[in-house]
């Protein structure tokens, strides 16, 4: 029998490995940078010579700092989302609260280690640059997506829901405009929930790597998988 050999299977040319070697290098030095300097302070003409090459030659693999932005927060959502979906595969599919502690904990366990990361992802506007949606919106609700597909299975085999709360007609349709582009039958009680449980998860974790929580808890371990439990318990997952 004969194999047919795809175009992406076939061996990547020195050229093409070169260049995917540069851009690797290009973006470790830059997310080194952002430790150092915060995303403000990112700059092309520090990694060329830190590269040991001119300016220009940066701008053959990253044409502008913003496409370096862009291309960071693409790595940063998607080793996030890695992350959350690797844990929720660790668990069984049916055990429903132990996959949302499961998530939550991957999410601030990535982000205690990657704070960097996250805080370009989740922290203040960098100054001058907007994010293309088009490549940022995918990525960026990986998390979300994991997490509302965990509600529909819980609509799906919950015996008993919390009791629905009716939502304003304008929040209705955003739900529902929600629900068809996550692809969810999820309804807008138990939505709205677990909108805000995805919120005050990513709140938790914000809180603690940027300093708002110092004083007040001596094990943020402790304290997020307590909140985790109350979250579960608000959308209702069984115990």
């Amino acid at each position: 029998m004969r194999h047919h050999v795809h175009m992406a299977d076939r061996p990547k040319s020195p050229r093409q490995r070169a260049r995917a070697q540069a851009i690797r290098d290009i973006k470790r030095i830059a997310r080194r940078q952002l430790t150092t300097e915060g995303s403000s302070g990112l700059s092309l003409r520090a990694i060329a010579r830190e590269l040991g090459i001119v300016s220009s030659a940066v701008y053959r693999y990253v044409p502008s700092r913003d496409e370096l932005l862009t291309m960071l927060i693409e790595d940063a959502y998607n080793a996030l989302g890695d992350a959350a979906e690797k844990a929720d595969r660790g668990r069984d599919p049916d055990d429903l609260r132990g996959r949302w502690t499961a998530i939550g904990r991957a999410v601030r366990a990535w982000a205690v280690k990657h704070p960097s990361d996250y805080a370009l992802v989740y922290g203040s506007p960098v100054p001058g640059y907007a994010a293309p949606r088009e490549r940022t919106v995918g990525p960026g609700t990986r998390v979300g997506a994991l997490l509302v597909r965990l509600y529909a299975d819980h609509q799906r085999t919950a015996e008993r829901l919390p009791e629905p709360t009716p939502v304003p007609r304008t929040l209705h349709r955003d739900l529902a405009g929600i629900r068809k582009t996550l692809d969810a039958d999820v309804g807008d009680d138990l939505l709205a929930r677990g909108i805000l449980a995805w919120t005050a998860l990513f709140g938790l974790v914000s809180f603690e790597l940027f300093g708002q929580y110092v004083g007040g808890f001596a094990d943020y371990g402790v304290h997020f998988d307590h909140q985790l439990a109350r979250l579960a318990d608000y959308v209702g997952l069984p115990a």
